[in-house]
């Protein structure tokens, strides 16, 4: 028997206190928010759950005890609000949020890493992260994004996302709700945005293009996704914000 046949179950949720073990657990943190007319509320979580399954996949394939734990769904889209399905708990409780969750978690487990899909959490996870490692726990965070293909014309279910969402879930894609968005870069609405929020700038919900989205595209962007990610955690190099840093070439 290798060490990997030995390790308790990759889903925390499948194992019991007994084998609870002390591993390295990665914790998917989403949304449920909006991504336009065709891509599920639960976009975020869902790309975040992709990430950090792959992640503990990758080390328990080393002999490394990794688990992923049951996903956070809820975070801060307050910019979203104004479109029907969105559930935000705001920037207050999310850090509050996170910082109970490592207290606790990081009683057994070895590291804590959250796997963030969501750029509304950002800010949470910058309180919340150095806080924590100040007060002595081993946590640590890392976003879902690819090493190539994003741009910043596609930053909410464009072209990105609903490939991503077309390779992992491509029943939950409304292929015939496909529409542009605005499509200027993210820089030029940020100041809006933030003060009016996502519908000021966009009615559909959509900043960038999904239309020429496709699964097999999906499939290279989520690749490119886990491989950023994993420079990370074996990186080990944090950064203030909390953030397991990319070395630089």
């Amino acid at each position: 028997m290798n060490d990997r046949q030995r390790l308790p179950p990759a889903s925390l949720d499948a194992r019991t206190w007994v084998n609870a073990g002390a591993p390295i657990l990665f914790v998917p943190l989403g949304s449920t928010e909006q991504h336009g007319p065709h891509l599920p509320l639960k976009t975020d979580t869902a790309v975040a759950v992709a990430v950090a399954e792959a992640l503990t996949e990758r080390l328990r394939a080393t002999g490394t005890d990794a688990a992923v734990a049951p996903a956070l769904a809820y975070g801060a889209s307050g910019e979203h609000q104004d479109f029907p399905g969105t559930i935000s708990i705001g920037h207050s409780a999310l850090t509050l949020l996170l910082i109970e969750y490592a207290r606790s978690a990081g009683a057994w487990a070895k590291r804590v890493v959250f796997v963030n899909g969501h750029g509304g959490n950002l800010p949470s996870l910058a309180d919340a992260v150095p806080r924590l490692r100040a007060e002595g726990h081993d946590v640590a965070w890392v976003p879902c994004a690819p090493l190539v293909g994003a741009s910043p014309r596609d930053t909410h279910a464009g072209l990105v996302e609903t490939s991503v969402m077309l390779h992992l879930h491509p029943a939950d894609v409304v292929a015939d709700r496909m529409t542009a968005g605005v499509s200027a870069p993210i820089a030029d609405l940020l100041p809006r945005l933030r003060a009016e929020g996502v519908r000021a700038v966009s009615a559909n919900g959509v900043l960038g293009d999904p239309r020429g989205a496709a699964a097999d595209q999906g499939e290279v962007l989520l690749a490119s996704m886990c491989d950023a990610a994993w420079a990370r955690v074996r990186g080990e190099r944090i950064a203030a914000s909390g953030i397991l840093a990319l070395d630089a070439p």
